[in-house]
């Protein structure tokens, strides 16, 4: 069984900041092949499809496709604020591996 991956309160929050619903928006969470470790994520505000696993919380929505979700089990979106910047982070228990940029991961 896939557990779907978790939204943290802060993500959504931030979502709700943006006023990302206000504008028919969700987070959209995607893996792609690719970047430094074999695969990436796509993090981008993006109309939900059809096919999407939609997560809400606060009046907000965070889509992820069906293609990426077996490479999200268990995962966790959330919003990080430091001083090198603010950005949407996962936290993946799938990933053998992660590069310094903290988008690209190996499985």
């Amino acid at each position: 069984m896939q557990l779907p991956p978790n939204v943290t309160n802060r993500a959504f929050a931030r979502l709700a900041e943006i006023g990302a619903a206000e504008q028919g928006q969700a987070l959209r969470v995607a893996v792609e092949g690719g970047g430094c470790s074999g695969f990436q994520y796509d993090i981008k505000l993006d109309a939900p499809g059809d096919d999407d696993l939609v997560l809400e919380g606060a009046g907000e929505k965070v889509v992820v496709d069906s293609v990426s979700l077996p490479f999200l089990t268990g995962a966790t979106i959330d919003f990080s604020e430091e001083l090198i910047g603010a950005r949407f982070v996962i936290d993946n228990p799938n990933a053998t591996a992660s590069c310094g940029c903290g988008t690209s991961f190996s499985m």
